[in-house]
């Protein structure tokens, strides 16, 4: 079962997400019920909803990019070391994803705010799980993945 730890460094977000944590978790509660990988198993993560500022200094002080990003991962295991422990442990944390409020499209329309939201965090709880998009075949996989996380969280 996968939990999302939500954190709201900017009060933005919840002008258009009422309550962030809620949200997240009912999204979190139908992807686990679609997806039966994880049943036996808690895995956690944790979802911080910041700004232009914070991300900013996040991605250069990790990433060595002095810019503002919409989403960042901070995979705690790699691939490989992920499977081991999902084959050991019953409770496993992955690491933390950071999504932008400025870079999060359509401010004027919930719905398809919500919908590019939810895209960013799946994006990058994929990223959690070990996946990358360095070249096409991985990029075709991951975007895979993102799409049936997607489909079981409308």
């Amino acid at each position: 079962m996968i939990k999302i730890n939500v954190i709201t460094n900017n009060d933005r977000w919840s002008r258009l997400i009422k309550d962030p944590l809620n949200y997240v978790n009912r999204k979190v509660k139908k992807l686990n019920l679609k997806n039966k990988i994880f049943k036996k198993k808690i895995i956690l993560c944790t979802l911080l909803l910041s700004s232009n500022q914070e991300i900013k200094k996040l991605n250069k002080k990790f990433r060595k990019k002095n810019k503002s990003t919409d989403v960042l991962s901070f995979p705690f295991h790699n691939k490989r070391n992920l499977k081991i422990k999902l084959k050991k442990e019953k409770e496993i944390y992955l690491g933390d994803i950071i999504i932008n409020f400025n870079k999060v499209k359509y401010k004027k329309d919930l719905n398809l705010f919500k919908l590019q939201f939810d895209k960013l965090w799946v994006h990058g709880l994929v990223h959690l799980f070990g996946h990358d998009h360095k070249n096409e075949k991985d990029f075709k996989k991951m975007s895979r993945l993102e799409t049936d996380y997607l489909k079981f969280i409308k």
